[in-house]
């Protein structure tokens, strides 16, 4: 094992340590997946008890996109704690005393968001597959498209607000919680994107999640994958992760150089 890929671990078990010492933290991943999964899940029943064939399709969507959407909402919340339990800690002073470098942290909280999303998704797909017979591993290979193009999506928006928090401190940690929220209704994750106004189109299709769903519903309706929207995903997502990196670049430098590592979070 590298230098670098050690200290990559040491980083990642230092959160993995209080996971396995804490149930409550654990149970709290996949609380809220779970928890959508039952009351979106029971509304797709009642649909299709009431209307027959057609909203069977139509509930078919709407699962999916909530199992897809807490991708992305579990990898960008699982990365963006990572780094505030960091900060609440008042352990990042610490962090960088050490040889390990901005990257490495970056990686760090990657590896542990993937992991928080795989704890936190998993028994929510296992639900809606025992309760409501439907079973996402029916999308076919496509299915790892789409969940790379979400992580993905997860990672930079939680890397701008990383940025935003070491830039504006102990103020900007809401945004942690609700940034993602605040682009759900872009993200075209229960209607396609043609029923937003049209001003509001552009917005949608420049995100890499409207892209996403456009491209689930046509698999799920239709049984065809849109190539299209999945190039257009990936495209936007190394638009968007490049512009987060420089972002998160800048504003590490400048909170060294204010000392504000070792103050963030009074």
């Amino acid at each position: 094992m590298t230098a670098a890929a050690r200290r990559i671990w040491g980083l990642m078990y230092r959160h993995l340590a209080l996971y396995r010492s804490s149930w409550p933290r654990l149970l709290e991943l996949a609380y809220w997946p779970v928890l959508g999964m039952c009351i979106w899940g029971f509304t797709a029943t009642f649909l299709t008890g009431r209307l027959g064939t057609g909203a069977a399709i139509a509930a078919s969507a709407l699962l999916g996109g909530v199992l897809l959407w807490e991708v992305c909402l579990r990898s960008q919340m699982g990365m963006a704690i990572s780094f505030l339990e960091e900060m609440w800690s008042r352990n990042l002073g610490h962090v960088f005393v050490s040889p390990l470098r901005p990257w490495e942290l970056v990686a760090a909280l990657i590896a542990m968001s993937f992991i928080r999303m795989v704890i936190g998704v998993a028994p929510a797909i296992l639900l809606a597959w025992v309760f409501y017979a439907f079973n996402l591993f029916a999308l076919g290979p496509i299915l790892v498209l789409f969940f790379v193009n979400l992580m993905t999506m997860g990672w930079w928006v939680a890397l701008g607000v990383v940025s935003l928090i070491l830039r504006h401190g102990a103020g900007a940690e809401p945004l942690a919680w609700s940034v993602l929220f605040g682009l759900a209704p872009f993200s075209a994750v229960f209607y396609p994107v043609a029923v937003l106004p049209a001003a509001l189109q552009p917005v949608a299709l420049a995100l890499p999640s409207a892209h996403v769903f456009e491209g689930m519903r046509g698999v799920l309706t239709d049984g065809i994958v849109q190539w299209n929207h999945l190039l257009w995903a990936f495209g936007l997502n190394l638009v968007w992760l490049g512009l987060a990196t420089l972002l998160f670049a800048r504003q590490f430098r400048q909170a060294r150089i204010r000392g504000a590592l070792l103050s963030i979070g009074e």
